[in-house]
């Protein structure tokens, strides 16, 4: 294969994988924008949470 035509080729396919990864960058960005929008979510009472103990047969941990 003539060098300038794999190096042509080499930078074709450069140039393809760095546009995909832009376009997927942008779009993990506004997904991760959209969910920032909707608000964070409400906060839970962590004394209302189930405590867990330890099993000492097995070792363990379970609700209760």
């Amino acid at each position: 294969m003539h060098p300038l035509l794999a190096l042509t080729l080499g930078m074709f396919g450069a140039v393809t994988l760095v546009r995909w990864c832009v376009k997927e960058v942008r779009r993990v960005n506004g997904e991760l924008d959209g969910l920032h929008a909707r608000g964070t979510p409400d906060q839970v009472d962590r004394n209302t949470l189930p405590k867990l103990k330890r099993d000492p047969a097995t070792g363990e941990y379970r609700p209760g």
